[in-house]
Formats: structure tokens, C-alpha cells, sequence
């Protein structure tokens, strides 16, 4: 099992979780809108680091970022498997041709 696969099983996990007891689970609790704006945070933290060209800030925020990412699926009950199987379809496709396909 894949370090993603484990980090978005221990959110679920802390879904029922007392928000006093677990960071995810206070968030959580905080609803989807709010897990959506600490999401929206965390990229632009990324972005700023990705810009200044710190790799090593870049990474740590990647990580936030994709720790923010799995919280606000979750919060909307979207599980990686479903992102991952939707990669998946998409493999093989030219980008181009995806976004053609959307209209």
C-alpha cells in the first residue's frame, strides 16, 4: 500500500474521530467548505514556494497540499480510489483531446 493510500485510509479512519483528539478530525468536523479552504491555502502556499524555486519549502508544502487535498475528498466522501480509477480512465489521452471531450 502506497504512503497516499495509507495517509486518505488514517482520514477516513478520523472521520468519527473527537475533533479534540485529531487535527483531521477537527477539520473534518468544520465541514466541506472549510477543508475546501484550508485546500485553496495550502496550494497557494505551494505556489509561492514553486515560484521562489525552494525546493525544499515546495516539498513540504506538496505534502500539505496533498494532505488538504485527501481531507477535503473526504470531507465530500470522494475516495482516492475513485480519483486514482478516474486517472486511470484518463491515461493514455492527450490533454487536449480530455479537455475537448468535456464541452
Amino acid at each position: 500500500m502506497s504512503t497516499l493510500a495509507r495517509l486518505a485510509d488514517t482520514i477516513a479512519a478520523r472521520k468519527d474521530a473527537d475533533p479534540d483528539s485529531s487535527w483531521t478530525a477537527k477539520l473534518l468536523a468544520k465541514g466541506p467548505e472549510k477543508c475546501a479552504e484550508k485546500f485553496g491555502e495550502e496550494a497557494v502556499e505551494a505556489i509561492i514556494e514553486a515560484v521562489k524555486g525552494d525546493r525544499a519549502r515546495l516539498t513540504s508544502e506538496a505534502a500539505d497540499v496533498l494532505y488538504h487535498l485527501l481531507v477535503m475528498l473526504a470531507a465530500r466522501d470522494v475516495t482516492l480510489d475513485a480519483v486514482l480509477a478516474e486517472l486511470d480512465r484518463r491515461e493514455g489521452t492527450s490533454g487536449i483531446a480530455e479537455k475537448a471531450a468535456r464541452k
